[in-house]
């Protein structure tokens, strides 16, 4: 993407993900008003939440606050613990049919009585925004032009943002192995030509294969399991994690890695928070401006052009 060409100043250690997701969203809002303007079309995103999780719930209300802020129409969807796969099914398809949404996330994880990939895939691909669909997944693996999970999507284009480097022959290891960040990461950096590993709970010798990396990506929800003795001295390290502890009777958000110890050893981290999490709804925001495009036959290079 183009924005990820205009480097940041300075020599800071830390990848500032919060600024940069900010840089992203006012660009959006402008493409957004632009939009309006030229198509009077506004676009709509409706996040659908199944349940009352506190964690979910807080999620949720800061994309539709973003969105809204954007310009954008949010529609917050909050639907029983206890609903149907059946009904949860015909509620997207509502959704699929209404002209007035063009993107559509349902926030996961979903009751254990309802199949998460027959909702993901009941999702029209072309309001997928969260990129989870069959057909999304296929293009990016395939190269072709889809709309691309928004969690490595976002860490993407921190690094190369940030680095002013080269990423093609660096080796990137990615811990964790999931088809929301572990697998579409690894396909994206090498897309950029990284050499990449991804390792797992039965992965051997994963200390030794991490030491050997350039570039760390850590998406397994472990508080602070990475730690300096993982890291290769000037290696890049990107946090994804996202883990409450408790720390001297309060609550308190770390990520996998253990910041301050492995902050020594690294030329470049992720904080947590203000690292990752911003740019993931940044990149949502995007998706949603694409997907506005593609449902209303539109050339999405006229407003996303500095976004692409």
């Amino acid at each position: 993407m183009k924005i990820a060409d205009k480097n940041f100043s300075g020599e800071s250690k830390i990848i500032n993900g919060k600024e940069f997701a900010g840089e992203i969203c006012n660009i959006v809002k402008k493409q957004v008003s632009l939009l309006q303007q030229n198509e009077n079309i506004t676009p709509g995103l409706a996040v659908v939440l199944v349940g009352s999780d506190p964690a979910s719930k807080v999620y949720v209300s800061n994309k539709n606050k973003k969105a809204k802020e954007l310009g954008i129409n949010s529609y917050e969807i909050i639907l029983d613990k206890g609903i149907s796969e059946e009904e949860l099914l015909n509620k997207i398809e509502e959704l699929n049919n209404d002209n007035k949404v063009n993107g559509i996330l349902v926030q996961l994880p979903l009751p254990n009585h309802i199949d998460k990939l027959k909702i993901i895939n009941a999702i029209d691909p072309n309001k997928d925004v969260d990129g989870f669909h069959k057909s999304n997944v296929g293009k990016l693996f395939t190269q072709q032009n889809g709309l691309v999970p928004c969690t490595p999507l976002g860490c993407i284009l921190l690094l190369k943002k940030y680095l002013g480097m080269d990423l093609v022959g660096k080796k990137a290891v990615i811990f964790g192995r999931s088809n929301i960040v572990g697998r579409p990461m690894s396909e994206l950096l090498q897309q950029e030509h990284c050499t990449t590993v991804l390792l797992h709970a039965r992965s051997k010798n994963v200390i030794e294969e991490a030491q050997t990396a350039d570039i760390i990506v850590s998406a397994i929800g472990k508080p602070n399991i990475i730690n300096s003795g993982y890291i290769k001295p000037g290696a890049v390290v990107i946090d994804v994690g996202i883990n409450r502890v408790t720390i001297d009777g309060k609550g308190k958000l770390v990520g996998d890695v253990d910041f301050d110890d492995v902050s020594s050893r690294a030329s470049k981290i992720t904080p947590v928070p203000g690292g990752v999490g911003p740019m993931t709804i940044a990149c949502l925001m995007i998706n949603a401006l694409k997907a506005t495009c593609w449902q209303n036959n539109l050339d999405e290079k006229l407003y996303l052009e500095d976004l692409i």
